[in-house]
């Protein structure tokens, strides 16, 4: 199965975010790709962390769900709106969630980010349990892929990679794929971003897909980019380093199993 790991830089509009990521979508499809995934807050990057309240939305109704609906009925394509914000029955907080849609425009699945960024190194400060509400339960879902393999993909969002549980948790529900759509500061990013990539496809014998923002947006935060396709062995196999475009790379369910019978740490496991 093809997929594509979309890298964006994005603005504060939603209007130009949605053209931009229409236009990498239709790239995506133009290379072959069946499943396509966006990085997390594509979007809005805002000005503010409030800004999130104004753009939220009712799930199933809302300009950014029916822009990935749309997208994904006229491209052909999966696609993962990587994040976008809805209600989360207060108005002071919004849950930053993942959504899936099929090829026909329906949505097949959802997913709230658990796990709340919280970083202040005295320079930079980020909290975002201000305005985003937790998710609280682990999702799956299931993608039949042009060659007959029916993949089943697990979802996390960002500050997720720092909790190997979750993707353990992933992982024993038969996930094969792991989706990281991301917005990694730089310092951070620069830090732990690919040493925990590959972790979670060593832990977890499993490919992980991850498309993050990757540049200096409009509203000043710097993000670290390095969008990247990791194997079930832990081998960083694709990537970009910064600024928007696509990671392509051509998946193989038989690498899953085959990583799985060579070392079959999975079944090994007692806790």
């Amino acid at each position: 199965m093809k997929i594509a790991a979309i890298q964006m830089v994005s603005a504060i509009a939603r209007e130009a975010n949605l053209e931009r990521a229409r236009a990498l979508l239709g790239e995506a499809a133009a290379a072959g790709a069946e499943l396509a995934v966006l990085p997390e807050y594509f979007c809005t990057m805002g000005a503010r962390d409030t800004d999130k309240l104004a753009l939220r939305e009712t799930p199933g109704s809302g300009v950014v769900q029916d822009f990935l609906s749309t997208a994904a009925r006229e491209l052909g394509l999966w696609i993962v709106g990587g994040t976008l914000p809805l209600e989360a029955g207060d108005d002071q907080h919004v849950y930053n969630t993942s959504m899936v849609y099929a090829p026909d425009g329906q949505c097949v699945a959802r997913y709230d980010k658990i796990h709340l960024f919280f970083f202040d190194n005295g320079r930079e400060r980020y909290d975002e349990g201000r305005v985003i509400a937790p998710g609280k339960t682990p999702v799956c879902f299931d993608l039949p892929s042009r060659d007959g393999h029916r993949w089943r993909i697990g979802m996390s969002v960002c500050y997720d990679l720092r909790f190997p549980e979750l993707y353990r948790a992933l992982a024993r529900r038969g996930a094969e794929l792991l989706l990281v759509p991301s917005a990694f500061t730089r310092t951070t990013g620069s830090a732990h971003w690919e040493v925990l990539l590959r972790s979670r496809a060593i832990e977890n014998l499993a490919w992980v897909v991850a498309p993050a923002q990757g540049g200096t947006h409009e509203n000043g935060r710097q993000t670290w980019g390095q969008s990247m396709v990791v194997d079930p062995w832990g081998s960083v196999v694709a990537q970009r380093a910064s600024e928007e475009g696509l990671v392509l790379f051509d998946l193989l369910a038989e690498d899953v199993e085959r990583a799985r019978t060579r070392l079959p740490a999975l079944r090994h496991s007692v806790l």
